[in-house]
């Protein structure tokens, strides 16, 4: 299992090292994919082999069992799906549709115009009229009085239905631009727009305020628009892990077990470093989605380390887990980070995150299968502890098939 753990390590290390540098991520994910799944694979039959007799034993100690929770397990699955399905279609409104906004909007700025340029019209010709004559008259000035308040208002209000309707497709556009999701970057509809990020901002905050995003939040430094109370209790939730990981991490820091054997305690401080620059880049990536990700990756490495301190014997899997895995994930963070950074978020650029988003999903399976080999040794002495005990039972007349009788 080791080797093939190594050889999967430098397979992604090599794949992502050759996608930043070459800066052509359309691949990445379909080929870490492929490499996990040929690692998984190989490791999943020889642990098929090796625990075929301990499977056999204890499956034949409950038939039935195992039978009840397969149709339990069936019949869970389709009690999520339906749950799941409902879910999905009792999602409430997040958009306010504004019809009768953009009805008075529209009215606002027919009538205003229609009646500015009618009187605008008017005042003209009066004007030229007393130029013309030489002297404005008590009939030109008292015309002039009544039809100029009507000019101003009748300009407010075309104005002002502009206003309505260009903030209501600036709306429309926003809502287009997020393509389905609960959340987008402010610079990345600045940069579809062709505004700058304080224009969008402030357009965004008043539109929340108006109530038109039902749900609408901004996170906690106007980076990003959430568009949902789900997500964005997500991304609440997200940030008070970090502040209660920041202050494990302190504690632990300060409590640090002693006991633990040098070589040990170097591993597990080398990682916590990787930790630490892993949350780096989680803060200075916009995004719930992929901030999601990124701190379900902190904690997968997080339980890595705590098994490490609890079986130093995993020290060889997680010294190479620190030589491949860790300083991968890292680089690709940083690949992000710069495209994130660019000031025009072009289609080649939001493919390219698309695919290091995808890829950090793949990863996740993998650290989500290190960790749960880690615990292989434990899950084989159960399983044995299981079998030998079901086996004393049987001998003592002691099983429920006995007591039947």
């Amino acid at each position: 299992m080791d080797n093939e753990w190594e050889k999967f390590g430098k397979d992604i290390r090599n794949i992502v090292e050759e996608a930043v540098n070459s800066q052509d991520f359309r691949q990445l994910n379909r080929t870490i994919t492929n490499t996990v799944n040929e690692a998984v694979s190989s490791i999943q039959n020889g642990l098929k082999t090796a625990g075929e007799a301990v499977n056999q034993a204890v499956s034949q100690s409950f038939p039935e069992k195992r039978r009840c929770k397969t149709g339990e397990e069936k019949d869970q699955k389709n009690k999520s799906g339906e749950s799941e399905k409902m879910e999905v279609s009792a999602r409430p409104e997040l958009f306010k549709k504004n019809t009768s906004l953009k009805a008075g909007g529209l009215v606002l700025t027919v009538c205003g115009y229609t009646v500015s340029i009618g009187i605008g019209t008017a005042v003209i010709i009066l004007i030229l009229t007393g130029m013309f004559l030489g002297n404005f008259n008590i009939g030109i000035k008292i015309a002039l009085s009544v039809l100029v308040p009507f000019l101003l208002v009748s300009g407010i209000m075309a104005w002002k239905g502009t206003s309505i309707l260009s903030a209501l497709k600036r709306y429309r556009e926003y809502i287009a631009d997020l393509h389905g999701r609960t959340y987008c970057n402010i610079r990345e509809l600045a940069d579809k727009r062709g505004k700058s990020p304080h224009f969008i901002l402030k357009d965004i905050k008043k539109m929340i305020d108006r109530g038109w995003f039902r749900q609408g939040h901004l996170d906690h430094d106007n980076a990003c628009l959430i568009v949902s109370h789900d997500t964005y209790q997500e991304y609440e939730n997200i940030q008070k892990q970090r502040i209660q990981q920041k202050e494990l991490e302190r504690q632990t820091c300060h409590g640090e077990n002693d006991s633990l054997h040098p070589e040990v305690q170097k591993v597990i401080s080398e990682g916590k470093e990787y930790i630490r620059k892993i949350q780096e880049c989680n803060r200075k990536i916009a995004g719930v989605e992929i901030s999601r990700k990124i701190s379900h990756m902190e904690m997968l490495i997080q339980k890595i380390f705590e098994r490490v301190k609890e079986d130093p014997g995993s020290l060889e899997d997680i010294q190479k887990l620190m030589e491949y895995y860790l300083p991968t994930t890292v680089k690709l963070l940083d690949a992000y980070q710069q495209l994130e950074n660019q000031p025009v978020q072009g289609e080649n650029i939001r493919n390219s995150k698309t695919e290091i988003e995808q890829t950090l999903d793949t990863l996740n399976i993998a650290f989500e299968k290190l960790l749960d080999s880690l615990f292989e040794d434990v899950a084989w002495d159960v399983s044995s502890d299981i079998s030998v005990l079901h086996t004393m039972l049987a001998q003592e007349g002691l099983t429920k098939d006995d007591f039947k009788k």
